[in-house]
């Protein structure tokens, strides 16, 4: 498992940096509230959320639901996950699964398929995501931008996070669907994150969670002292934040 993968299985510090994002969003809606407002929930009775972490998106969600399944690599998420998705469900389940590899689950038996900031990781999923949606269902992707952190490339270079994103990205996650889905709706959810003097420990929790992301490209340390002194120096600094989420149907 690499570092990347294993970052994920730190629950506080996941939660933590949520909420600081939310603090630091120059866009005070958040891309959760937008990307729920895009689904057509009375006609959602099962969900299946691929790379599901703990429960992050079903997290607020009013529910009942048939049926919740979360698929993720990660055991340490089974509790929270399955704790989260109970409040919304009478059925909820937890599969560990290495993606891309076969869903044991039926075709077509999903109103709604979630993926949210997971298929970069393993877009070579995207055709069992297309097999398990029923014929009226709703793919749901939310992904990052290839920019992601580009003002810190005046620092560094941060090549290798970009192949990262490229997985599946903003730019070219359209055309990774459109073999497999004949209706895609994109919307662009624009925002940066905004550090000001003062905001230091709020940085350094923000690089830290970056961390294994930038490691390829940069010691994580050494790209945190340079940001806090760049931040100390200057007044404030903004990463962009720009995401994408796409609305698929087939």
């Amino acid at each position: 498992m690499d570092l990347i993968t294993k970052s994920y299985a730190d629950l506080p510090f996941h939660k933590l940096v949520t909420r600081l994002i939310k603090k630091h969003s120059r866009n005070k809606e958040d891309i959760h509230s937008a990307a729920v407002r895009l689904v057509e929930w009375d006609r959602v009775h099962t969900i299946l959320d691929i790379g599901c972490g703990y429960g992050w998106f079903e997290k607020g969600l009013a529910g009942p639901f048939e049926t919740v399944v979360g698929v993720d690599c990660l055991e340490e998420n089974r509790e929270e996950f399955l704790r989260t998705a109970r409040k919304i469900t009478g059925e909820a389940v937890f599969r560990k699964v290495f993606l891309p590899a076969p869903l044991d689950l039926p075709s077509g038996c999903f109103d709604l398929v979630v993926a949210a900031y997971s298929l970069y990781f393993f877009p070579g999923a995207i055709g069992e995501m297309a097999r398990v949606l029923g014929p009226e269902g709703t793919l749901l992707i939310i992904t990052h931008s290839e920019g992601m952190l580009e003002e810190g490339e005046r620092f560094f270079s941060f090549s290798n996070l970009k192949k990262v994103i490229h997985g599946f990205s903003a730019e070219n996650g359209e055309a990774m669907l459109r073999p497999y889905f004949s209706r895609i709706t994109v919307v662009d959810y624009d925002n940066s994150l905004e550090f000001d003097r003062g905001d230091g420990a709020d940085l350094a929790a923000y690089i830290d969670f970056k961390g294994a992301f930038i490691a390829r490209d940069v010691a994580p340390e050494r790209a945190k002292e340079t940001m806090l002194a760049a931040l100390e120096k200057e007044g404030r600094l903004s990463f962009n934040k720009n995401d994408r989420i796409f609305v698929v149907r087939k």
